[in-house]
């Protein structure tokens, strides 16, 4: 297969010198296409040969070849541009001898610029019949074996351009994602949230539970972290009067990868002022009905084997529920530590010696029930002790206003009303800076001047965070996050 290819760069490179001798400068950059394939078709697509041939219709259109077939004086190709393909035909007869050696040099994936006519041919197709034919670009690499169909996943993900080219519905992937992007942003501006842009990277690792990747300021000479949050930098924003923002941000987190985790990722982050949690999770049913109908058509949607309903209301329960629903455990066994503990030993469940009550059910609940959570599920009262940045409950403080929007068995979304105490916050933070001392690379660090952001205070207020590749994947049906990210993080190629 790579010798084949070689043979194939070779005589493409031969075709390119020949170019070049026949005067051809294959590179050129003069070319202005005046329209483009699939409004062509959208327009023209039902028009009869008859009005064509007494109504010429002049086109201009630059593309990539998909297909050749030559006939000896005459060729067919496909010109696929952004927005469609289109045939065109080529006679030597129209375009003249000199013309016809240069065509005579095409290969699949070159670039070129075609000037013509519209008519139709004896089976009916809407084709341009070419007068003239521009290289715009001569492609050295061949496209690969089975292009129209690639289906090699490494490849596609490695060669994104390749997977482009080949498959229409990666191409509506990303064109859904884009679309997902510019709903969201209206759905906020309508409801009077103002769009900023926060450090992506800082000198304090916060607003997340995380191992962050650390670079180095030669000019400052100290380490800083690329963010794994933006949450501590927007509620200083709801300090400093801007009662409604957020934040369409790339973080970044040093963990695994897999079909849900990508290092480099794409969050929603929103806070609104005078607002509870309980708030938000109405806010949300709202924002996923509309972007389903907006991006997907519909609020009931296929995902894999299944077919998930967004119509709100959403179910909801708490941590404790969600454990005692998927582990067969009673409510009692559930508010025993050591019965709790004893379950997760005996599923293989690791668990420092010294982990608290509510690090246990976390873990529980995690391993036991998450997975099965299809249908849109808002989980509440999350503990304390995994929760550093959030309000305690009025009439239970072990647990937070909190919750986790999981759908399909994946986390989308995690919102909360945020702790404004600045006491408290501070009592948070020496919390997690003995569970750092003690090895837990993930804990919060200390913020001093978030505390002192805090004590100038920060209205009651409830921030959410929405996982964008997640969703993509929800509303495309990707089975993978590298399905919905352009150019995810592989391992480096071996050659």
């Amino acid at each position: 297969m790579v010798e084949a290819e070689h043979e194939q760069v070779l005589v493409r490179r031969k075709k390119l010198a020949e170019l070049v001798r026949l005067g051809c400068a294959p590179y050129p950059n003069d070319f202005t296409p005046r329209h483009q394939a699939g409004d062509l078709l959208a327009r023209w697509s039902a028009t009869p040969a008859t009005t064509l041939d007494a109504a010429p219709v002049s086109v201009a259109l630059a593309g990539r070849l998909m297909a050749i077939r030559d006939f000896g004086k005459a060729l067919f190709a496909h010109l696929q541009d952004g927005s469609g393909r289109l045939q065109i035909h080529v006679q030597r007869a129209v375009v003249g001898d000199e013309a016809w050696a240069r065509v005579k040099q095409l290969d699949l994936g070159d670039i070129v610029g075609v000037e013509g006519r519209l008519f139709r041919t004896k089976t009916d197709e809407l084709t341009v019949a070419a007068a003239r034919v521009r290289y715009l670009a001569k492609a050295l690499q061949p496209l690969p074996e089975k292009w129209h169909g690639l289906q090699d996943v490494e490849r596609r993900y490695r060669q994104r351009y390749l997977d482009l080219l080949a498959n229409p519905e990666s191409r509506e992937v990303f064109r859904k994602r884009a679309q997902l992007l510019q709903s969201l942003r209206r759905f906020f501006a309508a409801r009077g949230f103002l769009e900023v842009e926060t450090p992506m990277m800082q000198a304090i690792a916060g607003g997340a539970l995380a191992r962050p990747f650390v670079t180095h300021h030669n000019t400052l000479d100290i380490d800083l972290y690329l963010r794994i949050a933006p949450e501590l930098y927007l509620k200083r924003l709801v300090v400093g009067g801007l009662d409604r923002v957020f934040e369409l941000n790339r973080n970044f987190r040093n963990e695994g990868m897999s079909t849900e985790h990508n290092p480099e990722f794409t969050m929603l982050e929103f806070y609104q002022a005078y607002a509870t949690y309980t708030d938000l999770m109405e806010l949300t049913e709202a924002l996923f009905a509309e972007l389903a109908r907006e991006v997907a058509g519909g609020l009931v949607l296929p995902w894999g084997e299944h077919t998930i309903d967004l119509t709100p209301p959403w179910r909801r329960l708490t941590v404790k529920e969600g454990v005692a629903e998927h582990t067969g455990l009673s409510a009692a066994d559930v508010e025993d530590a050591t019965t709790l503990r004893a379950y997760a030993l005996r599923r293989g469940i690791p668990l420092p010696d010294d982990a608290p009550y509510g690090k246990i059910l976390i873990e529980v609940f995690e391993k036991a029930a998450e997975h099965r959570l299809i249908q849109p599920t808002f989980v509440t009262a999350y503990p304390v002790e995994v929760s550093p940045l959030a309000r305690s409950n009025d009439a239970d403080p072990t647990v937070v206003d909190r919750f986790e929007l999981f759908v399909a068995g994946r986390e989308l979304a995690n919102g909360f009303s945020e702790l404004n105490d600045p006491a408290e916050q501070r009592a948070r933070f020496e919390m997690q800076l003995a569970a750092k001392t003690g090895g837990d690379d993930e804990a919060h660090a200390m913020d001093e001047d978030y505390v002192r952001a805090l004590e100038h205070g920060m209205p009651p207020t409830a921030g959410e965070g929405i996982g964008i590749d997640r969703l993509a994947m929800l509303l495309t049906n990707a089975a993978s996050i590298r399905d919905v990210i352009l150019f995810p993080q592989m391992r480096p190629e071996r050659r």
